[in-house]
């Protein structure tokens, strides 16, 4: 098991996309529960929700990426990209 980063950026102008899918987002990633190490979304300057930011402890970068497949905001169109990269915790408890 690895630590995997998932940074992903909304599309512009997607908060109403975002909050529509929000309640099977989260329903979705409680079902992961023991494996999110940090999940949340991403704020632009004014405060409102423009992305998502998540550490998952997951076998490979293939898991990781089908995590996010299932995601119900990547299945809605809601991210403009979405990086998944492996992570090294080196100072902090995760």
């Amino acid at each position: 098991m690895g630590l995997y980063v998932l940074f992903c950026n909304d599309k512009p102008d997607s908060l109403e996309l975002r909050l529509a899918n929000r309640e099977a987002h989260l329903a979705y990633s409680r079902g992961f529960a023991d494996r999110l190490k940090v999940a949340g979304p991403l704020l632009d300057e004014a405060g409102n929700m423009a992305g998502s930011l998540l550490i998952l402890e997951a076998d490979s970068l293939e898991e990781a990426r089908g995590f996010n497949l299932g995601d119900p905001y990547q299945k809605a169109g809601l991210f403009a990209s979405v990086q998944v990269t492996a992570f090294k915790a080196s100072i902090g408890a995760l």
